[in-house]
């Protein structure tokens, strides 16, 4: 079976743990948000790659979810003691090692593809990695900060001002100028099914859905599209979801998401079993949809969502 997730970061990353485990005989192609990057101490930092990166390698800080186990930060600290920032953007100096290495390939000519696959070569995800394209994407949020409307970075508005002003609009810039990366479009049309984890539908799955010709080429693949909702009880999981989904426009449901994706796009959903009224609602909008146990509490559990994710789209292509 091939297999072809959309992933952001931290959700995307665990759900692809329990992924491996329900079907340990699939070729897993992962396509990464990079809207998420961004430039810090001169160096390309990639979070949601290094995240899938890190966690299928067995190099993440569990408790957090992102970042490394074991890390220290002296680099960190000699940096602050330079008063060099930005201090609210904590790169630990393991990961340090990670996006040097990244900035001096890309200086040297090699493509995003490409060095995201030769950082794998030591980290052995046991899936292929691609980022969603090679060109430069930045997702910004529009914010009023000081009586003034003014884009910051997303990871500006995520980490430094942890959502804490409204999202008035989300923009992933340089998004509708750029390629899907080499091996995207063709692992789309070789797929069996794709799967949309339970990743932030705006800032991760949204972004990559908005570089040309990946929607396109998911809608036309002619396979079953399935996903999984981030939203449990009204409410995100994990992180702050709920308030980019206002900035665009759309109530923090699961019922909302899905048809925010659409039934164009999206085959079939999956919802918690709080959230099991909301299943007439999805499917009065054209995509099928089941009630199933959502929190990956572990790794044993989150298999068992992924095995439903992966029933649902054999009901689908039944």
């Amino acid at each position: 079976m091939r297999i072809v997730v959309l992933a952001g970061g931290i959700g995307g990353a665990r759900f692809l743990r329990g992924l491996k485990e329900a079907a340990p005989g699939a070729e897993i192609t992962v396509v990464g948000n990079t809207g998420d990057d961004i430039h810090l101490f001169g160096l390309k930092v990639c979070p949601d790659l290094d995240t899938v990166m890190y966690t299928l390698g067995g190099g993440i800080h569990e408790e957090q979810g992102w970042g490394r186990a074991g890390e220290t930060f002296a680099v960190k600290g000699e940096l602050a003691a330079y008063g060099v920032g930005p201090d609210w953007f904590g790169l630990g100096d393991r990961d340090f090692a990670t996006h040097i290495v990244r900035t001096q390939m890309l200086g040297a000519g090699y493509p995003l593809s490409a060095v995201t696959e030769a950082l794998c070569a030591r980290w052995r995800p046991g899936v292929r990695l691609l980022p969603m394209t090679d060109d430069r994407v930045e997702t910004h949020v529009l914010v009023e900060l000081d009586g003034e409307r003014k884009a910051v970075h997303f990871q500006e508005y995520w980490v430094r001002l942890r959502a804490a002003v409204p999202a008035h609009a989300v923009v992933p810039v340089g998004a509708d100028g750029a390629k899907p990366a080499p091996g995207v479009l063709e692992a789309i049309a070789a797929a069996d099914v794709i799967v949309f984890p339970p990743s932030n539908p705006v800032v991760s799955v949204g972004t990559i859905l908005a570089v040309p010709g990946i929607r396109e080429a998911i809608a036309e693949a002619g396979v079953p599209v399935v996903g999984l909702s981030p939203i449990i009880g009204d409410a995100p999981v994990r992180g702050m979801a709920d308030k980019v989904l206002a900035a665009v426009g759309v109530e923090s449901t699961a019922a909302a998401v899905a048809t925010h994706y659409g039934s164009g796009l999206l085959d079939g959903w999956l919802v918690d079993t709080v959230d099991a009224g909301a299943v007439a609602e999805v499917e009065a909008a054209g995509i099928r949809c089941r009630a199933v146990p959502l929190l990956m509490e572990s790794v044993p559990a989150t298999a068992r969502m992924a095995r439903e994710a992966l029933a649902l789209a054999e009901e689908v292509r039944a």
